[in-house]
């Protein structure tokens, strides 16, 4: 920093109007410019991780569905998959199927829940009322579908828990219409002069910081970084469906480039959606049961990776050869892309904070970890669950 520069240090957060979860940035700025981001986090832990080894292998796919509630599908479809490597179970090829064809439609409903925030963020809310009023007939079919709008159940080791009605596919062929339309006005919106003043050139990643930060998804895709899970590392039925979708790249790394990656993705999904309901397999078959599940996983470990909305999601799962598991780790998108936050926030002026911010669409419960350091030496350790609840006294 400049010497003889008058900075502030200004609190952003954590309850902020801007944020829809608690987290505290903490703003150096210079007037109106920051000079430097900080994110703080620790308002939501909740000790999944943790939890995970309490419980057994079938019991667990039920907790980390809650680990976020937009993505509630990603987190299990992610789980299975890993527990299905050490087990060596192969699901039918319908359930594959039927997997990937909730996975893009959560993708839809996630994409346009976020255009709905971005436009709260920039004051414009007629936008805000139009994505969140075409996202409802996304839900309105998972709803049908799967009982729920929010925690669907869908997955089990070794299949899945619902079909594929004639009544809801029909459903989905026509959303997969609309969903073209979608994206086609919401691409006008972004290019309406108002939207481009306040996107244009605000909260710049370039290829070579998202590469050094390890940004994902979208976020990552809109800086030049051409890499989607779904393509790269092929899972489910995306194998078969390589062809019915392109992966959209953008290299401007600015807020808009984020917004227009991710209204490409919503027709890249309406494709996806209308090439796995042609093909879709007749093959039904119900996963083994839990008691069977939980003698046959055998002691192993296992990675697996989806292209969750917000980017790669990973899961290492670690079994103990009798029903649980010795660990479980996540990595989720948004603790991938904070780091590549504060170089966002660099040099951008305090009222595009919150554009900003959201243009990552970030997703602070499922990314809370607790470190314990030591505040005499700094250094850190693991805990317990047990000493986590009793307090852990001049070590945290």
């Amino acid at each position: 920093m400049e010497v003889g520069r008058r900075l502030t240090r200004l609190p952003f957060g954590p309850l902020h109007p801007a944020t829809k979860e608690p987290a505290l940035l903490m703003l150096t700025v210079d007037g109106e410019r920051v000079v430097e981001a900080e994110l703080r986090l620790g308002y939501v832990y909740r000790g999944i991780e943790a939890l995970a080894q309490t419980r057994n292998i079938v019991q667990v796919l039920h907790l980390v569905e809650r680990v976020c509630g937009i993505c509630s599908h990603a987190h299990p479809f992610c789980y299975v998959q890993a527990v299905e490597s050490v087990a060596g179970i192969e699901p039918p090829g319908r359930a594959l199927y039927i997997r990937t064809i909730v996975a893009e439609l959560e993708r839809l409903q996630n994409h346009l829940l976020w255009m709905g925030v971005l436009g709260y963020q920039l004051g414009f809310t007629a936008l805000f009322m139009y994505a969140w009023r075409v996202r409802e007939s996304v839900l309105d079919i998972l709803e049908e579908m799967t009982g729920n709008r929010i925690m669907r159940g869908v997955n089990a080791i070794g299949g899945v828990r619902v079909d594929l009605s004639d009544r809801v596919k029909a459903k989905m062929e026509a959303l997969v219409k609309d969903a073209r339309k979608w994206a086609a006005f919401l691409s006008d919106v972004l290019h309406d002069k108002t939207v481009e003043a306040r996107l244009a050139g605000v909260g710049v990643l370039t290829r070579s910081d998202a590469v050094s930060t390890g940004a994902v998804g979208p976020t990552a895709r809109a800086s030049g970084v051409d890499f989607d899970v779904r393509r790269d590392y092929p899972h489910a039925a995306y194998e078969d469906l390589r062809g019915a979708f392109s992966v959209p790249v953008l290299s401007s790394g600015d807020a808009l480039a984020r917004a227009e990656v991710r209204v490409a993705e919503l027709a890249e999904s309406a494709n996806l959606l209308e090439a796995a309901l042609d093909t879709l397999p007749s093959d039904r078959r119900s996963p083994p049961p839990p008691h069977r599940v939980l003698r046959e996983v055998p002691e192993g470990e296992s990675v697996a990776k989806v292209e969750a909305p917000r980017g790669e999601l990973f899961y290492y799962a670690r079994t103990d050869g009798k029903g649980f598991l010795k660990r479980l780790r996540i990595r989720t998108p948004t603790l991938a892309n904070l780091p590549a936050l504060a170089v966002m926030l660099k040099d951008v002026e305090l009222a595009d904070v919150p554009a900003v911010y959201a243009s990552i669409d970030p997703c602070i419960s499922c990314t809370e970890r607790v470190l314990v350091v030591d505040a005499r030496s700094g250094a850190w350790r693991e805990t317990s669950l047990r000493e986590l609840g009793k307090g852990c006294g001049a070590a945290c």
